[in-house]
């Protein structure tokens, strides 16, 4: 089809995708379009990678916009937001609006009112609904990429449900699902009333085989000869043969640390492929991924960048992975090993895919699991990129025959697995009636069920009765903890059930954190249970928690929110603030807190800190001999690295103390910050009075400091380490710097003329020009200045030309 022949799409828009190249469409582009998906016809996309999924969800985008309609792409992760707002800003030049909306999940968005196209990922989609924001009344289509994750037993459910209650809110709304690895396409097609385009077409080849000996074993039964040399491993002489060819590779392993430890061993097979050209430009992108962090997983993967190599894992600061991907793009980086996190749509083509490890620990089964199919085709689909390589090639490894007979059979030949809704899980459900009940959605027993029916767990179920049982059981729990009011069939959430709903909390989070806060408010439950854990201790979700409810029994482990205001407060001494640490441990102990793992000899030490600190808990903490006391210590070690962050040890302290990727440090933050704040808005409404004290816990968790440098941190451009510099240098609030004599200024920023200025001009200085000013030398922070006491932040080394603010933790 040529690109003139699109019905319904703006005027000016052949003419744009002439000037990209575009003269006609794709088979499974120009199916879609038969299909009429720029009609306004709802449709399912099953295409494999690189065969132009998104110019069908941009068609059916740009159709709605010119019929007067607005447009929302619903994203899996933040990356593909930042990735596809990029694509789609270049539609501004017709007057288009682009909006992308990802974090603050207590926002109901209102600047997006204004915008054509939105992108933002299913959950803070899921946290506008909840927010009631009224521009999503206007929707008229809605795209979801990546639509195979509805089988993601974390991500999944919020994603189905968000779908059913935006198809509920506009019975017109047009729905486009795109997906590479559908096992079942059809079954989506069906629940989403849409149209199905199921191709296998690809502009390039893609040949799927197993690397064997000293050959490639082909799906089409060809084998070619890819010898391996003496000291070489299979992948490096992949990578090798990869590179003569003028090709990238990407490879997949199973964990972190092997992830590492790859791309440090293929940088040595990269490095003599390079040019002088790309050494230098390498060694720019080296320098820019030192300045994202200060640790040691920064310095490696600068070091294996200035090879050629990469490396890509969720534990990199999101900085790392855009200069990684950005480099592997522009073909500067050769090579990148990587975990599945890469597979997840991204853009990261390479000539060949390389999935090195098919197995994966799986802590649930004990040991070592086969990953799916649909996830090895996941990765398999990144092979070859339109237009740069002639074609892909995605290669599994055997070391054995009988492997290689079962790689084909496993992976090679298989079909992916059907997707099935993972929504009557228990957690998800709770988290979702509240939500669906609390924004309107529906108002009884009935209403509710009838919106669960419509979602795609109903269409796929054959038991019937299941999803009302554990509906039931799940209304059940929100009225005992009184986050929901039962009036006959009539359902209606309680003040505080709202406010939980539109804080984006998981019920049982918020359970857990008012119930800490009442424990301290009421100077008790501090000492240890000898009984098991009480009402601050986290039950596990599942059938027995079921269960309880169904018996009529308290659920496991907490006190209801009525049983504590009948308690009241007591009377008596003022009780003083909670601690910082007594905060983070709260907050780290709630399901919605990915806590970090105890690894061997961890249990005595954090039992032992433990005890020094149980003065500062809020909420009992259970006996050691309880099997929640190991969920309990592993809280106490998240809390105690949010600690040390807001005491300002050095971020390479903290990975390295804590065993943890840079953007692990900052994503626990992140999710520090979020579930804070939540408390914060609850002690409000009940009324405790705690919230200065969890405000201040927060805000040092934001910004990396300690109490004093709390209001000077933010100023935005001084950040923690600059922060502590000016308070060294006598500057120690925002008021002092609005005010502050600019050469002390200078000085203390070690004679950086322009952050020197941008600080003042945020500030509020009169004159922040620094023209003729000269730095105070007095004022100059020692090489090893910092925060002074114990683990303060070490401030030691050169700072780098451009220093990066390291509190403006971003997108994660």
């Amino acid at each position: 089809m040529d690109v003139a022949d699109i019905p319904g799409v703006p005027e000016w828009l052949p003419d744009h995708l002439r000037g990209d190249g575009i003269e006609s469409l794709y088979p499974p582009q120009a199916e879609a379009v038969e299909a009429g998906v720029t009609e306004g016809e709802n449709l399912v996309a099953s295409v494999p990678t690189a065969s132009g999924k998104t110019l069908v969800a941009t068609l059916a985008m740009l159709a709605s916009v010119e019929r007067g309609g607005k447009a929302l792409y619903i994203v899996p992760l933040r990356a593909l937001a930042s990735e596809k707002r990029e694509e789609f800003e270049q539609f501004e030049q017709y007057g288009l609006d682009v909006g992308v909306s990802t974090g603050n999940y207590e926002s109901e968005g209102g600047w997006l009112a204004t915008k054509d196209i939105v992108v933002a990922t299913s959950e803070k989609v899921d946290s506008l609904v909840r927010n009631d924001a009224p521009w999503l009344d206007e929707l008229t289509c809605v795209v979801s990429d990546e639509v195979h994750l509805v089988d993601d037993g974390e991500r999944g459910p919020t994603l189905e449900v968000t779908l059913a209650k935006l198809r509920q809110l506009n019975p017109d709304l047009q729905t486009v699902a795109l997906s590479a690895t559908i096992g079942n396409a059809e079954a989506l097609a069906e629940w989403l009333d849409a149209a199905l385009v199921d191709s296998e077409w690809r502009p390039i080849d893609l040949k799927k085989g197993v690397h064997y000996g000293q050959a490639l074993h082909l799906e089409d039964g060809s084998q070619s000869e890819l010898p391996v040399r003496n000291s070489e491993k299979p992948t490096a002489a992949i990578v090798r043969d990869t590179l003569e060819d003028e090709g990238s590779t990407l490879v997949f392993v199973n964990s972190r640390r092997n992830a590492e430890a790859a791309a440090g061993r293929l940088a040595s097979t990269v490095e003599p492929h390079l040019t002088a050209e790309e050494r230098d430009r390498l060694a720019d992108i080296a320098a820019e991924i030192r300045e994202v962090s200060d640790t040691d997983t920064s310095d490696d993967l600068a070091d294996a960048v200035e090879s050629g190599a990469a490396f890509h894992h969720a534990g990199l600061a999101s900085g790392h992975r855009s200069l990684v991907e950005d480099a592997f793009r522009d073909r500067l980086v050769k090579v990148v090993s990587a975990t599945p996190t890469l597979a997840a749509g991204v853009n990261t083509p390479s000539r060949r895919v390389v999935v090195r490890d098919w197995r994966r620990y799986d802590g649930t089964a004990g040991g070592m699991q086969p990953l799916s199919v649909l996830e090895v085709h996941q990765m398999m689909g990144r092979a070859g990129r339109p237009g740069l390589d002639p074609y892909g090639e995605a290669l599994l490894i055997a070391n054995s025959h009988d492997e290689l007979d079962e790689l084909f059979e496993r992976y090679v030949w298989a079909d992916p697995e059907p997707v099935e809704s993972k929504l009557a899980a228990e957690p998800a459900l709770r988290t979702h009636i509240l939500a669906t009940v609390a924004s309107g959605f529906a108002n009884s027993r009935e209403g509710l069920l009838e919106f669960l029916e419509g979602t795609l767990y109903a269409s796929q179920t054959t038991e019937r009765g299941r999803l009302e049982r554990v509906m039931d059981d799940m209304i059940e729990y929100l009225e005992r903890n009184e986050f929901m009011e039962r009036d006959g069939g009539d359902l209606t959430a309680t003040s505080l059930g709202h406010t939980v709903s539109r804080l984006y909390l998981d019920p049982m989070s918020a359970a857990e954190i008012i119930d800490g806060l009442r424990a301290w408010k009421r100077g008790d439950g501090r000492a240890r249970s000898e009984d098991g854990p009480n009402a601050a201790e986290r039950p596990a979700a599942g059938d027995a928690e079921a269960d309880a409810l169904a018996d009529g029994e308290e659920p496991p482990g907490f006190t209801t929110a009525s049983d504590l205001a009948d308690e009241g407060d007591e009377e008596g001494a003022e009780r003083p603030d909670p601690t910082a640490m007594g905060l983070y441990h709260l907050v780290a102990r709630t399901p919605d807190m990915y806590e970090l793992y105890l690894r061997s000899g961890d249990e005595e030490e954090y039992q032992m800190l433990a005890f020094e600190r149980e003065e500062e808990f809020l909420g009992s903490m259970p006996s050691e001999f309880d099997p929640a006391f190991e969920d309990w210590l592993s809280a106490l070690k998240t809390a105690r690295m949010l600690e040390d962050w807001a005491s300002e040890v050095d971020e390479e302290e903290i990975t390295d103390r804590y065993d943890v990727g840079p953007g692990d440090v900052r994503g626990k933050v992140e999710t520090a910050q979020w579930l804070l704040g939540a408390a914060e808005s609850l002690a409000g409404e009940l009324g405790l009075g705690l919230a200065p004290a969890i405000r201040e816990a927060r805000v040092r968790a934001e910004h990396g400091v300690r109490e004093e440098l709390t209001d000077l941190a933010g100023v935005r451009g001084v950040g923690r380490k600059r922060a502590r510099r000016l308070y060294q240098a006598g500057i120690e609030d925002r008021a002092d710097l609005r005010e502050a004599d600019k050469s002390v200024v200078l000085g203390a920023l070690r004679g950086r003329e322009r952050t020197a200025e941008t600080v003042l001009e945020n500030a509020g200085h009169r004159d922040p020009s620094m023209d003729d000013v000269d730095p105070d030398s007095d004022a100059r922070p020692d090489e090893d200045g910092g925060a002074s006491g114990d683990g303060g932040a070490a401030d030691a080394g050169v700072e780098p030309a451009d220093e990066e603010d390291q509190s403006s933790l971003g997108d994660f």
